[in-house]
C-alpha cells in the first residue's frame, strides 16, 4: 500500500495536475461553469412546468440554446486566457457563426425554437467549433496588415487585421459542409456517441463515480473530467426530459447519468464521496481534533460543500482515501440496481440542479414528492456511513494516541 500511495502521490497526481491545469482543460470548464446559470434557470422552468406546462417555452430559451453560448465562449475564453483580448469577441462570435455552419440550421428547424443541436445534444459540436475558432483566432493573433508605427486608428486596424481569421473560418466551413457535403456534425456526434452509451450503462456508471472519488481523493479537481463528462450528463437530462414530454419516459429508457440523480437526488450526498456521513461521525469522534474539524465542516456538508472536509481530513491519507473510492464503487452499485433493476425508487424525471440544497429535500423535489425515493436517499445515507465508520475508527486512534502524546 505504501508503494502505492508514493505512486500516485509522487508520479500519478503530479501528472494528472498537469492536465488539469492545461489550457484547454481550463478553457473548457470555465466555459461549462459559465453556462451554469441557464441550466439552473433551465431547471426551475422545469419544476414549474409541472404545473403550468407554459413553462416549457422560457425552458427552451435558457436549455435549449446552451451549446449556441459553448460556442462563443470556448473561443472568447481561449482568447482571454492567452491573452489575446482584442480578438476575444469577434473570436467568440466566429465560433459561434462556424457552429451554425456545421448544424446547417436551414435543413431542420423545429417549430420555432430553432435547431435541436442549439440545446444540450449539440455540445460536443459547439465544443469543436469553438475550438477550431480559438485555434485560428489565436493563429493569428500577432498578425496585421499595419506596421507599429501606422496611424491608422487602433480599432480600424482590429477590423482588418479579423478579416483573415474571419474569413477563413467561415469558407471553410461554408465549402467543407455545403459545397463538399461534409456531415460534420453528423460525424462528431457518431464520434462520441460511444461515450454516452458506456456512461450509460452499468460498468460505466460505476466506473466514472469511482474516478470522480479517486481523482478527487487526492486533493485535484474532478473538472478535469468536464469535458467528456459533461456534455453526456446535459445530454441525458434533455434526452429525458424529452421523453417525459412525450410520455414515453420508463425505468429502461430514463438515463442515470444526470446532473440531478447525481448531486441532488441520490448519490453525493454531502459532496462527491457521500462525506455528509463522515462529517457527522467525526462530530461524535472521541478526537478532539477530529470533532472540531467534524463541526467546522458540518453546516458546509450539510449544502453539499465538503472541500473543508476534504482537504481537512481525507486527501492524502490513506485511511480515508480507501473508503472513498469504496463510495464511488458500492453507491452506485445501488443506485443502479434499486432503481434499474429492482425499480424502488423513481429515476427523476424532472432537471433539478440546485445541488446546495439539503439532501432529503433535493430528493423530495426532484422525485416530485416521492416517499420511497426519500428512504432510498436515507438508506444510501446510511450504506455511505457504514462504508466510512471502520476507517474513521482507525484514524480515530491514531488521532488519540497523538493527542495523548501531546499533553
Amino acid at each position: 500500500m505504501k508503494k502505492f500511495m508514493d505512486w500516485l502521490e509522487n508520479k500519478f497526481a503530479p501528472a494528472l495536475q498537469k492536465v488539469t491545469n492545461y489550457t484547454w482543460i481550463v478553457v473548457i470548464k470555465d466555459s461549462l461553469m459559465q453556462i451554469l446559470p441557464f441550466i439552473l434557470v433551465g431547471s426551475i422552468f422545469c419544476c414549474l412546468a409541472i404545473v403550468y406546462g407554459g413553462f416549457w417555452t422560457p425552458f427552451g430559451w435558457t436549455m435549449s440554446k446552451i451549446s449556441l453560448m459553448v460556442a462563443f465562449l470556448i473561443p472568447f475564453n481561449y482568447c482571454e486566457k492567452k491573452r489575446f483580448r482584442k480578438q476575444r469577441l469577434l473570436a467568440g462570435i466566429t465560433g459561434l457563426i462556424l457552429f451554425m455552419i456545421f448544424v446547417n440550421p436551414e435543413t431542420l428547424e423545429e417549430a420555432g425554437q430553432g435547431h435541436a443541436l442549439y440545446g444540450a445534444n449539440g455540445m460536443f459540436v459547439a465544443m469543436f467549433a469553438g475550438i477550431i475558432s480559438g485555434l485560428v483566432f489565436g493563429a493569428f493573433a500577432k498578425f496585421s496588415f499595419f506596421k507599429e508605427d501606422s496611424v491608422i486608428p487602433d480599432f480600424v486596424r482590429q477590423w482588418f487585421d479579423a478579416l483573415l481569421p474571419i474569413a477563413l473560418i467561415v469558407v471553410c466551413g461554408w465549402v467543407l459542409v455545403d459545397i463538399v457535403g461534409l456531415d460534420i456534425a453528423g460525424g462528431i456526434q457518431a464520434l462520441f456517441t460511444p461515450l454516452g452509451t458506456i456512461a450509460n450503462s452499468f460498468p460505466g456508471l460505476v466506473i466514472i463515480c469511482f474516478l470522480y472519488c479517486f481523482i478527487y481523493s487526492m486533493g485535484i479537481s474532478t473538472w478535469v473530467l468536464t469535458p467528456m463528462s459533461e456534455p453526456v450528463k446535459v445530454q441525458n437530462i434533455a434526452n429525458n426530459l424529452a421523453l417525459v414530454a412525450a410520455g414515453t419516459a420508463t425505468t429502461a429508457n430514463l438515463s442515470l447519468f444526470t446532473e440531478t440523480t447525481l448531486y441532488t437526488c441520490y448519490l453525493w450526498i454531502g459532496g462527491i464521496g457521500a462525506t455528509l456521513s463522515l462529517v457527522i461521525l467525526m462530530c461524535l469522534s472521541k478526537s478532539s481534533e477530529l470533532k472540531a474539524l467534524g463541526r467546522a465542516c458540518l453546516v458546509p456538508g450539510i449544502f453539499n460543500i465538503n472541500e473543508p472536509v476534504i482537504f481537512g481530513a481525507v486527501a492524502w491519507n490513506p485511511l480515508l482515501m480507501v473508503p472513498m473510492w469504496l463510495q464511488g464503487i458500492v453507491l452506485p452499485i445501488m443506485l443502479w440496481v434499486f432503481t434499474k433493476i429492482i425499480p424502488l425508487a423513481p429515476i427523476p424525471r424532472i432537471q433539478f440542479e440546485l445541488w446546495y440544497c439539503p439532501y432529503p429535500i433535493s430528493t423530495w423535489i426532484s422525485t416530485q414528492g416521492s416517499i420511497m425515493g426519500v428512504l432510498f436517499a436515507i438508506a444510501q445515507f446510511v450504506v455511505s456511513g457504514l462504508i466510512w465508520y471502520p476507517f474513521l475508527k482507525a484514524y480515530e486512534k491514531e488521532k488519540l494516541a497523538e493527542e495523548a502524546a501531546a499533553k
